[in-house]
């Protein structure tokens, strides 16, 4: 079975889920023609056009709002902001507003709403393109984050976040966009749940995101002198 790479691994679930449900709608800046800054969305639109697949003008606070709003009446929007860095704009759709309906409506309203966003460092976009966010929103009741480690988590865990009733924050390491690896056993991984990585006996290792890949390289540093450490992906 061939290797999967992760940018393929995240536009095959956005594929998938478009193709499953016709309830799941994709926009954000530039994703569609053009297939995202990073080339992860490319042949969406062409395949299912601009009412499921369309690029908004260049405002997160207003692309989260109509997010929000698709998720609040029937739909499940999945939304591209293109850095992470940007999220702060959309923190009243999300944190007071999407977060909260289905406290505030006695669990009788969901919001199915997906924020995917490029994180972390690499590619010289510079220290206001560069950040990794996720603590940002981590206490937030109501809203859940997942950070994939590898292609087959991208992919699965993806689709979870997409057909989970309530919030997700979907953070993608720019360094890993061109990492290959296998495709996944399972065709969704449901939100909350961690992985043993690497099994060991002296020490644990807990990471997400590219942080796993580092720390399987550094357990195996450490198996060369004779240290056995677990590395846990939450």
């Amino acid at each position: 079975m061939s290797a999967l790479e992760f940018r393929d691994a995240i536009r095959d679930a956005l594929a998938e889920e478009l193709e499953r449900d016709p309830a799941v709608i994709f926009f954000g800046e530039d994703v569609a023609a053009p297939g995202g800054v990073f080339k992860v969305t490319t042949e969406l639109f062409e395949r299912f056009g601009p009412e499921r697949v369309f690029d908004t003008p260049i405002s997160e606070l207003a692309l989260a709002g109509a997010a929000y709003g698709a998720a609040a009446t029937g739909l499940r929007p999945v939304i591209e902001v293109m850095f992470g860095d940007f999220m702060g704009l959309t923190m009243d759709s999300l944190v007071n507003q999407a977060a909260k309906l289905w406290y505030i409506s006695a669990e009788q309203r969901s919001v199915p709403l997906v924020v995917r966003s490029a994180v972390g460092a690499g590619g010289r976009f510079g220290g206001m393109h560069s950040q990794t966010h996720g603590t940002w929103f981590q206490g937030v009741p109501g809203l859940k984050i997942a950070f994939p480690s590898s292609p087959a988590e991208a992919k699965a865990l993806l689709k979870g976040a997409i057909r989970d009733d309530n919030p997700v924050l979907f953070l993608e390491h720019k360094r890993l966009y061109s990492v290959k690896g296998p495709p996944p056993e399972r065709e969704v991984i449901a939100l909350g749940e961690a992985a043993v990585a690497r099994a060991g006996d002296d020490l644990t290792i807990v990471s997400i995101g590219k942080g796993v890949p580092d720390a399987l390289a550094a357990a195996e540093e450490l198996a060369g002198e004779g240290i056995s450490a677990e590395v846990v992906d939450l």
